[in-house]
């Protein structure tokens, strides 16, 4: 791997890691002021659902122009934003901020939450820059590298924005925020990377071009299927997203249940160093698969009783085995699509991907309310599983997660025997080929 490569890969840790935190700390910061739950489930369902939109846009921007220079603009948009953030803070009565209702409130969430959105620009140039800078039998192991460095903001992200909004308050976080966005800019500006001339495959005007995206797509037989996968991958993941901080509050206090995700998120820089150091195989298709069906197994059972070492062991593997899911994707769209159409296609993956979460957050939050929590404390479930299982509200929740994990197993089975994950392995195998005998 090239030194350039290492290079990007620190910068853009630096602006991820800056606009992971300014989020998280938001957040807290919001509920902190506020003490409405509602003002946060907004605040998670607007960032999700801006996430997923905003896909088609980024990557097509990706596409168009040098990637240094969309990295550049990703950062000059979130030092804009965040400055404007700071702004409305030091002009207002801090009283304001209080209202759940108050406009500036929220405009101010706005402010934030779109500088930190514009941080997905440069996820999107990174893994088209991986396809440029990295030698084909080793992208795998630099895709493992950036999973590592989504762990390490993760983890760095989570600890430090309830410090820094206890000790010193959301000014301060801004202002660090600020800082390192400008300190990300400078040492981007030093840094050189070799792009040839951008070619346009499509008419100048038509900068989103969603068509002519599903058309790459589509000339690679068994990819759609890859995708719409993962989707409903992430829309069994929403479960997660809605009840695992309800059933794991059952178990253990807020302060435990804080420290602990501090220590699990350490599974998600294990996951890419371990792809970093020992690649994906030479199917990656086939290893997707079974880290799929390795993270369903775990969902079974890490809830089958109410203790919180299984569910720690549980889910401290589910985290280790999502970088790899996610490093293989990117392997494999990274060989099977033409470099000057990736930035489309993985911003049209994203926000495919991406938008089937917060369509199970909403929905799935009254389905454990109404339906299987009566089930586990005075429905017929007290009586056929009550016995080995056990019994109450959280039992109620602790069998959504149960469910879950067989019916995204079963999935994950099926599509393994599918036509189409043939058809896409084949594919994989002979683009890996022609790409290495271009080489030669």
């Amino acid at each position: 791997m090239t030194n350039v490569f290492y290079a990007i890969l620190a910068n853009s840790l630096t602006a991820l890691l800056t606009n992971t935190f300014v989020w998280f700390a938001a957040t807290f910061w919001v509920y902190l002021q506020t003490e409405s739950v509602l003002a946060m489930s907004v605040m998670a369902g607007i960032y999700l659902i801006t996430v997923s939109i905003s896909g088609f846009f980024l990557g097509a921007l990706v596409d168009r122009y040098r990637k240094k220079t969309v990295m550049m603009l990703s950062s000059l948009c979130s030092l804009i934003l965040y400055t404007l953030a700071y702004g409305i803070l030091a002009l207002s009565d801090p009283a304001v901020f209080t209202d759940p209702g108050s406009p500036r409130l929220w405009g101010f969430i706005l402010l934030v939450l779109t500088g930190a959105i514009a941080g997905n620009l440069r996820s999107i140039a990174l893994s088209t820059l991986v396809t440029l800078l990295i030698p084909e039998d080793k992208r795998d192991q630099a895709n493992g590298l950036v999973g590592t460095s989504d762990g390490i903001s993760f983890l760095v992200a989570s600890t430090l924005s309830g410090l820094v909004i206890g000790f010193l308050g959301v000014q301060w976080m801004l202002g660090i925020a600020i800082a390192f966005t400008l300190l990300a800019m400078i040492h981007l500006v030093t840094l050189s990377i070799p792009e040839g001339e951008i070619i346009p495959t499509e008419s100048e005007t038509n900068q989103i071009d969603i068509r002519g995206t599903i058309r790459a797509i589509r000339l690679v037989p068994g990819l759609f299927a890859l995708i719409f996968f993962n989707t409903f991958n992430n829309l069994l993941g929403g479960v997660f997203m809605s009840l695992m901080d309800a059933y794991g509050l059952s178990l253990v206090s807020v302060q435990t249940w804080g420290i602990l995700w501090g220590g699990l998120s350490l599974g998600f820089i294990l996951g890419g160093i371990i792809v970093a150091r020992r690649g994906l195989g030479k199917n990656p298709l086939r290893t997707l698969f079974l880290a799929n069906a390795g993270m369903w197994l775990v969902a079974m059972f890490f809830t089958i009783q109410a203790s919180i070492v299984l569910l720690t062991i549980g889910a401290f593997i589910f985290l280790c085995l999502d970088p790899v899911v996610e490093a293989a994707e990117h392997t494999i769209l990274q060989t099977v699509i033409p470099y000057e159409r990736q930035g489309r296609v993985f911003g049209f993956a994203q926000s495919i991907e991406q938008s089937a979460s917060p369509l199970t957050a909403f929905m799935i939050g009254p389905i454990a309310q109404f339906v299987f929590i009566p089930f586990m404390t005075t429905g017929a479930g007290v009586e056929l599983l009550g016995p080995w299982f056990g019994t109450g509200r959280d039992r109620g929740i602790a069998l959504v997660f149960t469910v879950t994990g067989l019916v995204g197993l079963i999935l994950t089975v099926l599509a393994m025997r599918s036509h189409s994950y043939r058809t896409l392995s084949k594919q994989y195998r002979k683009a890996k080929t022609h790409s290495l005998e271009a080489k030669v």
